[in-house]
C-alpha cells in the first residue's frame, strides 16, 4: 500500500472510533467542574483565608504595638485612627495606613519573647 492510500483511509475513518455517538454533556461537564474545585481548594480558599487573617490583625492594632510595615519599617504605634495609625520608628515619626501594616511583631503589655 501507498502511504497517500493509508492517509486516505484514516481521512474517511470515524474520529476515535466513536461510531457517530457523541459525548455526554455530563461527561465533557465533570472535568471542568473538577479543575474549579481543585482551584478553588488550592489557590482562592486559602488567599481567602489569609486576608480574612490579615483584618482581624489590623482591627486589633492598638498604641504601643511593635509593627513591620510591608516595606520593612520596624516602628511603635503611637495613635490609631479609623484609616491610618502614626507610628514612631527611631528619631522620625509617621502616618500610614493600616494596610501598609504587615504583622504585628510585639503587642503592647506583653513581655518580649527574646529574654
Amino acid at each position: 500500500m501507498h502511504l497517500m492510500n493509508v492517509i486516505a483511509l484514516f481521512a474517511m475513518g470515524n474520529p476515535s472510533g466513536s461510531d457517530g455517538k457523541q459525548a455526554s454533556p455530563f461527561v465533557t461537564l465533570v472535568p471542568m467542574v473538577l479543575i474549579f474545585v481543585i482551584f478553588y481548594f488550592i489557590l482562592i480558599r486559602p488567599q481567602q483565608q489569609k486576608a480574612k487573617q490579615q483584618q482581624e490583625m489590623l482591627k486589633t492594632v492598638k498604641s504601643g504595638d511593635k509593627v513591620v510595615t510591608t516595606s520593612g519599617i520596624i516602628a511603635t504605634v503611637v495613635t490609631v485612627k479609623e484609616d491610618s495609625v502614626s507610628v514612631r520608628s527611631a528619631d522620625s515619626k509617621f502616618e500610614i495606613t493600616k494596610s501598609a501594616i504587615a504583622e504585628i511583631r510585639e503587642r503592647a503589655g506583653e513581655a518580649s519573647s527574646a529574654s
